[in-house]
């Protein structure tokens, strides 16, 4: 029998690592994930983690030493965030490519400059192109169950890529909420025989190198990196098919389902959509309900899985409304608008018809997205029906002039 408890996401995600058995941790903590590496440390102190942790310089360390770790067939987990995530840089792109499944948290964090240590998707928007596979969750126990769920996903034969684990910084970090730990020996049944390197392990007894020079201008070379750079974008497609199928076991087992690429809320019947990520969900729901009531027929969309981009999913409920209104908690800078809604704007390139969309920018260095930004944000995308569609982003949180 499982047992439910109050914590925070960063507890949340240490307890889903202990769930997952792993044999190698490495972390370094930076706000907002420290309290993530302290429970991970405490767990390991206490024998609830029975796992070598390994105590280094800095996060690119970190995620180098489990390269090597998940080279020699270990199950790892590691976790950062913001200029930590940056450091990480260089070992972050390397890990796709050679086929690894290490399952990582990104506690999300705004960047610099100016100072912020608080709460955005800034980070993991960044790295959103190196080759991980991205989920964000909404609650603490979306937290808990998505790190475990991680690791059936990184695993799977058809895909072998890291996963991040992405929650919000701040809200989720440190917000307190129920949560229900599952059984150690289901997870154990759920997540099976580990099997982390069939395609190369370091042996002693077998020396080999990995990651050679590869490329050029003839010869064999570029070929063959197209041959890797086409292989993982397969993985990356049949995860589309690989994140239903382990949400829907997990949710026969545990009883609790998770959307895995995208959740329709009160889309039925709507004509208008918003569309949201990570923590904002909650307040999105509540405000959608409150317009609902007042008669408008405004739903919302949730994505959970944005790399791999749940294309397919997004054009069916996308092509049933006729305006959507984005929000990001992170700017593409090139663009004045949120990473998130360049997505949807490409998405939207494959429906027959062309609905207007706009974009919202809020909760950075940690602002709260409420109920009220989202009642602004439903009440502006429904005047686009009538085709008052704003020319530029709507920034929820900045200066009233820029409002």
């Amino acid at each position: 029998m499982g047992k439910i408890i109050v914590c925070d996401g960063n507890e949340a995600a240490a307890w889903g690592v202990a769930l997952a058995r792993p044999d190698m941790v490495a972390v370094y903590p930076i706000t907002p994930q420290s309290s993530l590496a302290e429970y991970i440390s405490q767990f390991v102190a206490d024998g609830i983690i029975k796992a070598d942790l390994m105590d280094v310089e800095g996060e690119h360390s970190v995620l180098s030493v489990l390269q090597g770790a998940c080279l020699a067939g270990a199950r790892t987990f590691t976790a950062s965030c913001g200029q930590g995530l940056a450091f990480m840089f260089e070992p972050y792109f390397r890990t796709p490519p050679l086929r690894l499944p290490i399952v990582m948290s990104i506690v999300t964090r705004d960047g610099i400059t100016p100072q912020c240590v608080w709460g955005g998707q800034q980070d993991a928007m960044t790295v959103r192109e190196a080759g991980w596979i991205h989920m964000f969750c909404e609650t603490c126990q979306e937290v808990l169950d998505t790190v475990i769920m991680a690791y059936k996903i990184a695993e799977d034969r058809g895909i072998m890529l890291p996963v991040n684990v992405n929650h919000d910084g701040n809200y989720l970090s440190y917000g307190v909420e129920r949560v229900e730990l599952p059984d150690h020996e289901e997870v154990d049944a759920f997540l099976g025989e580990k099997n982390i390197n069939w395609h190369v392990a370091l042996d002693p007894e077998r020396p080999m190198g990995v990651d050679p020079l590869t490329g050029g201008a003839g010869g064999e070379g570029p070929a063959l990196f197209v041959r890797y750079r086409k292989g993982l974008c397969k993985a990356m497609q049949n995860a589309l098919e690989v994140i239903p199928a382990v949400h829907r076991e997990w949710g026969e087992r545990f009883g609790r389902f998770h959307a895995p690429l995208i959740e329709e809320y009160r889309i039925d019947g709507a004509e208008y959509a918003i569309v949201t990520i990570g923590s904002m969900t909650g307040a999105g729901k509540d405000a959608v309900d409150l317009a609902r009531e007042k008669g408008e027929r405004v739903g919302l969309i949730k994505i959970k899985t944005f790399r791999p981009f749940p294309l397919a999913a997004l054009c069916s409920v996308l092509s049933k409304v006729k305006a959507v209104g984005v929000v990001d908690r992170s700017v593409s800078f090139g663009w004045n608008a949120g990473p998130v809604f360049q997505e949807i704007l490409s998405a939207l390139y494959h429906l027959e018809k062309r609905i207007p969309a706009l974009s919202f920018i809020g909760g950075l260095a940690g602002a709260d997205i409420t109920v009220d930004h989202f009642m602004r944000v439903i009440e502006t995308t429904g005047k686009a029906l009538k085709g008052e569609v704003p020319s530029d982003t709507v920034w929820l949180n900045g200066p009233e002039e820029n409002r």
